[in-house]
């Protein structure tokens, strides 16, 4: 965006990976939902495509923000009139520096946890975001134990109905044809050769994983089963014992528990050790730390006067300004700090972090220019279109009642095994929604809470199935 509004200007793109994410097959589906394939690309293509942007793949030492100069880590200074921090977010592991606690956000640690995968055949999942219910339902032939702080599965995104209506779809067995993929095709082909040898340390860190990101992976395990998970609910880990330490703590671990037994202790020895909260001890061949993201801002506080969210972000102003002059931050690394919409809340996602940067983008236009601009659409109604278990996910608004304290109500439509339909209610307004499966019903939910109209005369008729509800609000 910088590179067309400014064709004369230099446009520097700082990174410490040898290929950069690029945004395709993007598809508006409707004024605020949108789908795109995010895909790896050397960073050349992006300099052939735009002349005056030039590529510089280093890590950044420091920023001294007065002086106007950016430090890299080849020893390199750079000056800028204008700069925008896109450093994204790394993964809060549950323990640092465990060879067997393996976080999973950039495509490094994803083809690690491929590797590890290959030999396993127990391991333990913590957390109960998008990453952690994708790839539980993804992995075969290994027994997983998945460790959750909450009641239900996926709360980030769902409520409890939600997660009832998604897990039988956690013990059926695969279907071998999956359904057709319409965003990212996450993809090793093509990627520069990497030098072998130990990852680095968890700072150094790669571009974060697209939606999808495990479609180009074999996420199987060494047994001949499709899916084993147990859950363990509203617990966290507790410790975490080497299998030394276990053996001499003289403790009890548990085998996988099966339907309506008693757990039995387990004679087999693992690498590694998980005590939960709940006083349940499993041994397992590795640990996968999914428990969220904390913004990546240490490379830039040093010397530097930045204002922070309580989420750990720079702050941001709604023309996407930190604190400091000429620098702004858009994406993971910001902490959106301006009046919301009521209806629009930040969430670390791929998509939020695209219209960020684009709206950045031109918000360093203006202010170069010296023109007005007003905040960009797409900050007024929370919306995001995913996939878990192979359904289709849609939601919109306060989809969770973010916020709404107790005056709302929740209506339902759910038809096992097919669709899910939820709809957040607030003085006979719609105020959010979560939509799963083929509900065609995105774009006219999508509207109404934009509306904010008054739908108390519908009643209970608004989610009725044999009334087309589209035909009354087109």
């Amino acid at each position: 965006k910088l590179a067309m509004e400014f064709p004369s200007e230099d446009v520097f793109l700082m990174t410490a990976s040898p290929v950069i994410k690029a945004v395709t097959n993007f598809k508006q589906v409707s004024r605020t939902l949108e789908e795109f394939d995010v895909e790896e690309q050397p960073s050349s293509l992006l300099e052939k495509r735009y002349p005056n942007i030039k590529v510089i793949q280093s890590e950044v030492k420091q920023l001294k923000s007065e002086e106007h100069k950016i430090f890299t880590e080849d020893g390199k200074e750079y000056m800028y009139e204008k700069l925008c921090l896109c450093a994204g977010a790394k993964p809060k592991l549950i323990f640092e520096g465990n060879p067997y606690v393996l976080g999973i956000r950039d495509t490094d640690s994803a083809e690690a946890f491929q590797k590890n995968l290959a030999q396993a055949e127990r391991i333990v999942v913590v957390g109960n975001g998008g990453i952690a219910l994708e790839l539980v339902y993804e992995i075969e032939g290994c027994e997983v134990i998945w460790a959750i702080k909450d009641k239900a599965i996926g709360n980030t995104f769902f409520d409890a109905g939600a997660a009832e209506f998604l897990i039988p779809k956690l013990t059926a067995e695969k279907q071998e044809t999956a359904i057709a993929c319409k965003r990212t095709k996450y993809t090793m082909e093509g990627m520069i050769e990497k030098k072998e040898g130990p990852r680095a340390e968890s700072d150094n860190l790669g571009s974060a994983l697209g939606p999808d990101w495990h479609e180009g992976l074999h996420l199987k395990g060494t047994k001949q089963f499709s899916h084993k998970v147990h859950i363990e609910i509203l617990c966290e880990v507790k410790k975490i014992l080497l299998q030394q330490e276990f053996i001499q703590l003289q403790r009890t671990s548990l085998t996988f528990p099966k339907e309506e037994k008693n757990v039995e202790p387990d004679e087999v020895l693992w690498p590694i050790y998980v005590e939960l909260t709940n006083g349940k001890i499993y041994g397992c061949n590795f640990i996968v730390s999914a428990t969220g993201v904390v913004p990546n801002v240490k490379p830039f506080l040093d010397g530097n006067n930045f204002a922070l969210g309580e989420d750990g972000g720079l702050k941001v102003d709604k023309y996407m300004h930190t604190s400091i002059p000429d620098i702004y931050a858009a994406g993971d690394i910001c902490t959106a700090s301006w009046e919301p919409s009521p209806v629009w809340h930040q969430m670390r996602l791929w998509t939020q972090a695209r219209q960020m940067g684009w709206y950045a983008a031109k918000c360093m236009a203006a202010d170069t220019l010296g023109e007005s601009i007003d905040l960009d659409f797409s900050f007024e109604l929370f919306a995001h279109v995913t996939k878990f278990f192979n359904y289709k996910v849609v939601v919109l608004g306060k989809y969770n009642a973010q916020g709404l304290g107790l005056d709302h109500e929740l209506m339902l439509r759910c038809t096992k095994g097919q669709e899910y339909v939820k709809v957040v209610m607030q003085n006979g307004k719609m105020m959010g929604a979560v939509l799963i499966g083929e509900t065609d019903l995105e774009e006219t939910f999508e509207n109404l809470i934009l509306n904010q109209m008054d739908l108390s005369a519908y009643g209970e008729d608004l989610l009725n199935p044999n009334i087309d509800i589209e035909d009354y609000f087109d």
